[in-house]
């Protein structure tokens, strides 16, 4: 019949069955006789239930691979996530099958799916936007997932995460301490549980120090060197902007490092920025006073630790919230020689 993405619903009515006893088959479950077996396979492959990834496991309940997937794979975040990932697996004889969804919804289902019908044991995802729904179909696989440095809002799941409001809030408060009073903000989508956090953070300073929060120089969008290069850009355009700032993350304040050293007059500011990410080259850009160092390597291993733990001890009734400590890193900037520009 060739129709895209069958459910399970619709082959357990193809097969006169129910939804529970066609997970079993696709789990092997002993329990299920072989004439029963043998109508719903034929009718997962009838209805083009990507029966060749079916079959080829149906002889064991594990495939030993973990289906990892993020918004985007070309970021050193992310690579570092998967680096450690994939030791902590490796060493429990598993291995990784990566995907992106390219920070679509419609693209996270679709690889979801195709992730689930090659029967992968369970899922790591960084989530592309705001709204889980879509993951519940993985319990009728009986696939558990993780999800690592995001949350979404209306699916309730395991996660390892990042202390995004702390790290933000002694960030922001590093830079009150050294005298500044009017500090600008560049987030990312204000959807996202890392953006909302890290905002969160960055107010609650403000307001403890009794300090405004200048809405006109605040600005939230995708978390991207030209977000953070156009955001920058439009900004100290303004002749009273501030000379501080607070940025979500590395994409944004390389962008917003390059619109600076571009503009003769914004160059010759006295412009500091306190940003999230500590990453290798951190200490290269010209106008960072502060980085946010997230553990990225204990994301990586923690998130496999859970996700293994939930394949060998599964355990429905209990979610579990990992959260993990930021260190703020500042760096002298002022004596980084870059020549004429």
């Amino acid at each position: 019949m060739g129709k895209q993405s069958i459910t399970i619903k619709e082959v357990a009515e193809y097969a006169k069955v129910s939804t529970a006893t066609v997970s079993r088959v696709i789990n092997n479950d002993s329990r299920v006789i072989d004439d029963t077996k043998e109508r719903v396979l034929k009718a997962m492959d009838e209805l083009g239930y990507k029966m060749n990834f079916v079959a080829r496991s149906l002889k064991t309940n594990q495939t030993k691979t973990i289906g990892v997937m993020a918004p985007d794979l070309s970021g050193d975040f992310f690579m570092y996530i998967a680096e450690s990932m994939d030791k902590e697996l490796a060493a429990n004889g598993y291995s990784l099958v990566v995907c992106a969804s390219h920070d679509s919804l419609e693209e996270e289902a679709k690889r979801l799916r195709h992730l689930a019908e090659r029967l992968v044991d369970g899922v790591v995802v960084i989530p592309a936007t705001d709204r889980g729904r879509h993951f519940r179909f993985l319990e009728e696989f009986g696939i558990p997932i993780v999800f690592v440095d995001r949350t979404v809002t209306d699916f309730a799941v395991d996660a390892v995460l990042t202390e995004n409001e702390e790290g933000a809030y002694e960030a922001t408060k590093a830079l009150i301490l050294d005298g500044y009073s009017r500090i600008g903000f560049i987030g990312g989508r204000p959807e996202i549980s890392t953006s909302k956090e890290r905002f969160s953070g960055y107010s609650r300073a403000l307001q403890e120090a009794g300090l405004p929060i200048e809405e006109e120089f605040v600005r939230f969008g995708p978390p991207t060197l030209p977000f953070g290069y156009h955001a920058m850009e439009e900004m100290l355009k303004n002749s009273r902007s501030p000379d501080a700032w607070f940025l979500v993350n590395a994409f944004t304040h390389i962008g917003a490092t390059n619109y600076i050293m571009s503009d003769e007059s914004a160059r010759r500011r006295n412009i500091v920025i306190a940003a999230f990410d500590e990453m290798p080259y951190a200490p290269l850009l010209r106008f960072c006073r502060y980085a946010v160092q997230q553990p990225i390597a204990e994301l990586g291993r923690t998130a496999a630790r859970l996700i293994l733990k939930k394949i060998m001890e599964p355990d429905p009734t209990r979610t579990q919230i990992v959260r993990l400590k930021t260190r703020l890193i500042k760096h002298n900037y002022r004596e980084v020689s870059y020549g004429r520009i």
